[in-house]
């Protein structure tokens, strides 16, 4: 499907939700991570960035996700020229909120492009779904180090989007 058509499912935005565990209070999730509240957020409803001791309600937690959330997919939709299944579109969108529409285009650096865009805009589908395992630092930590306690929920996203990435590719 052209990606212009294309929106998060609902199901995708709900377990977008449900994974990232809505707290009333700015948490740091991994040890050099930046502070996030409601569900996920490190930016709070007045956009300005989170810090601890900022509060929220779920219902502005919602809100907050879905404008953040639109705010990812009109990024996707402007660094991805290829058509893309609901399913692979809703998987890149989930990782975008997690690593931030930025990062998932550029792979981090102003006027780059990520492994992964990079791929899917070369019709390399199946690389690209690979390339999203690249996504596996924390605050500067490997994540699929075996055994890590300190951000193996990072590993474990990355390989559930993979999967679903996969999935769609056939």
């Amino acid at each position: 499907m052209a990606i212009a058509t294309l929106a998060l499912s609902a199901v995708a935005f709900v377990g977008i939700l449900t994974r990232e565990d809505y707290t009333d209070r700015a948490i740091i999730p991994t040890q050099g991570d930046r502070p996030t509240k409601g569900f996920g957020s490190t930016v709070g409803e007045d956009g300005k960035p989170v810090k601890m001791g900022d509060r929220t309600t779920p219902v502005a937690a919602a809100r907050l996700a879905i404008s953040h959330i639109e705010g990812d997919e009109a990024q996707i939709k402007q660094c991805v020229r290829v058509p893309l299944h609901q399913a692979e579109y809703d998987a890149y969108v989930d990782l975008a909120y997690n690593i931030g529409a930025f990062n998932f285009c550029t792979g981090g650096r102003a006027g780059g492009t990520s492994g992964i865009v990079r791929r899917l805009n070369a019709g390399d589908y199946v690389g690209a779904c690979n390339a999203i395992l690249d996504w596996k630092f924390a605050a500067g930590f490997d994540c699929s180090t075996p055994g890590n306690k300190r951000c193996a929920g990072v590993w474990t996203d990355r390989q559930r989007v993979h999967k679903q990435c996969m999935e769609a590719q056939q």
